[in-house]
């Protein structure tokens, strides 16, 4: 039977398919739209399956707020170019607003909640895959909730490249979305020194010593002084015991200088919060309250809190790609072998 341009224009509509796919399903079936949108289903899920091992690395975060509750999602493509096309921008916002509303417990939750056009979520990235013509998926969502006496901070940098949402109590949208701002730039992992794991510092701790040996040797060849070693890289190491012999060395230090003791006690609190700063550097890369606030290094992000009268509850940060090992291209041997065939 033929094939009419508004069954077309119908098809793509409830399926957004492109022209010649939609004129194609239809034909199979003989114009039955039904089974024409299923048709689509399955050619979209079987497309889908085979573009399933690629490495989807780019993409957007999205983020929403809807009252008292906060989504955050990572959806990535397989390149840059098709991460930034209106249907894919579309389909971040959309999922995103659609995870916020529907609070979903888990990634099964997730994928069962209907988007506004009454398809699955989980539907709705099969589709994406067989219409934009790349591996398109949810990697990951976040949500939050507050209460009505708490603020949200929601941020997206680099046109979504990252997206952060912070949780405030006590303080105002605009000191709650310039902490956002800060955690976006400064990529911390945890909000206090406690929260650190202790093997975690350990790790970390020996990658900075390890740095600082690389240091040394560029230092050596234009006859600089060598840095010290690290011995402490958090608060939580820095027991009574570490700052009473700290202070003991600062002493001795000061005697052997021929300081006169009646300045001693001018002299030592300064030393004092410079050791601390220089034991505490797996803090200030890793918990937000130990960072120098990136709008005013003056002072810790701790005491930017303190000073608006706030507390950080919680946050999220979402950089699009962080943790995914991507496809190593050799330019130069794809140029050759096109030159070749």
């Amino acid at each position: 039977m033929a094939i009419t341009a508004k069954q077309v224009k119908d098809l793509r509509e409830r399926t957004g398919a492109g022209v010649m796919d939609a004129k194609k399903a239809l034909v199979e079936v003989d114009g039955d739209m039904d089974k024409a949108v299923e048709y689509l289903r399955e050619k979209g899920m079987a497309k889908a399956a085979k573009k399933a091992d690629r490495i989807a690395a780019e993409g957007l975060t999205g983020v929403y707020v809807d009252g008292n509750v906060a989504a955050i999602t990572e959806v990535n493509s397989e390149t840059d170019f098709v991460s930034q096309n209106d249907k894919f921008v579309k389909l971040v916002n959309d999922v995103t607003k659609t995870i916020a509303e529907g609070k979903p417990a888990d990634r099964e939750a997730a994928d069962e909640l209907k988007m506004a056009d009454g398809k699955s979520l989980a539907q709705s990235f099969v589709d994406a895959t067989a219409t934009i013509g790349e591996k398109i998926v949810l990697r990951r969502f976040g949500l939050e909730e507050k209460t009505d006496d708490q603020e949200f901070g929601a941020y997206q940098h680099n046109g979504g490249q990252i997206g952060v949402i912070t949780v405030l109590e006590g303080a105002d949208a605009a000191t709650a979305k310039h902490l956002a701002m800060h955690i976006a730039a400064m990529k911390p992992k945890v909000i206090s020194p406690d929260e650190l794991d202790d093997e975690f510092i350990t790790e970390q701790l020996a990658l900075m010593n390890h740095k600082i040996d690389q240091d040394n040797e560029s230092r050596a060849l234009v006859n600089k002084k060598p840095l010290s070693h690290l011995v402490y890289g958090s608060a939580k190491q820095l027991t009574d015991d570490v700052l009473a012999k700290a202070e003991e060395d600062i002493k001795a230090e000061l005697k052997e200088e021929g300081k006169p003791e009646k300045i001693w006690d001018k002299i030592i609190p300064g030393k004092m919060q410079r050791f601390i700063d220089d034991n505490t550097q797996v803090d200030k890369q890793f918990a937000v309250l130990s960072q120098n606030y990136i709008m005013d290094d003056s002072k810790t992000v701790e005491q930017f809190l303190k000073d608006n009268g706030a507390k950080l509850v919680a946050f999220k940060r979402f950089e699009v790609g962080e943790g995914i090992e991507k496809k190593q291209e050799d330019f130069a041997a794809e140029v050759a072998e096109q030159m070749k065939n």
